[in-house]
């Protein structure tokens, strides 16, 4: 692929800036699932739906302001990076009554890129507002918080081989974007490409780190899967 042609800003690891916002992660965080301790169901019910409505409306925000100024564009603003589908997902979880299939899939999905989006953060059209900053990090909080939070204080269960169906799925979900990706010019879940940011699970160009994917998401979607069953989460 050729250079990515628009701004790029990615936070360095350990710098202040990094630190600040690392720090208003785990808080964002932590705050849902400490406070589900002390609730009765319906209050915790209410409690999913408010981070719900926090998604859409950060969602919304998230297009409309690119969309008033012109720079929403096919290749870079449609949500289809693995954060991008947690979002969505995050967006009707809680309104939906058939939750399983959602829940299993995001629930690996969210943790993990939340995660990582969270320690490598790279800002597409980064335009140095408070607002830039709170749609990112307060997005991807919030895909790692609301699935936790499912499975921590509503009952929400891991099936037994739930780890390796995300794996299934994330390779379908591959193999659907790849060829998207060429149609479009995009890079969407990175799979065309490696991110500008340093990433610890990107080794190697392309197409070797996709390779080196296919192990590292099966050993981290299991070591998820064993620390949640566990209940070391928190």
């Amino acid at each position: 692929m050729e250079d990515n042609p628009i701004p790029i800003y990615v936070i360095e690891f350990m710098s202040d800036e990094w630190k600040t916002w690392a720090l208003f992660s785990i808080i964002f965080i932590s705050i849902p699932l400490i406070l589900g301790r002390f609730l009765d169901r319906k209050r915790k019910i209410q409690v999913t739906y408010a981070i719900g409505g926090i998604m859409i409306i950060d969602f919304i925000a998230e297009h409309l302001f690119p969309l008033m100024n012109g720079t929403w564009d096919l290749q870079y603003n449609i949500p289809l990076h693995l954060c991008g589908i947690s979002s969505i997902i995050c967006c009707i979880l809680p309104f939906v009554k058939k939750k399983e299939r959602l829940f299993q899939f995001v629930y690996y999905t969210g943790i993990i890129g939340g995660i990582m989006a969270i320690l490598t953060p790279q800002l597409n059209y980064f335009d140095g507002t408070l607002r830039y900053y709170l749609n990112f990090f307060v997005s991807h909080s919030l895909i790692i918080a609301l699935p936790i939070f499912m499975f921590l204080h509503l009952g929400m269960k891991l099936p037994k081989f739930s780890w390796f169906k995300i794996w299934i799925h994330l390779n379908i979900l591959m193999a659907i974007i790849m060829p998207l990706n060429f149609l479009l010019g995009s890079n969407y879940m990175y799979v065309n490409a490696p991110p500008e940011v340093s990433n610890p699970l990107i080794i190697g160009d392309w197409p070797y780190y996709l390779l080196i994917w296919e192990p590292l998401v099966i050993i981290i979607a299991y070591l998820i899967y064993v620390i949640s069953k566990r209940k070391i989460i928190l």
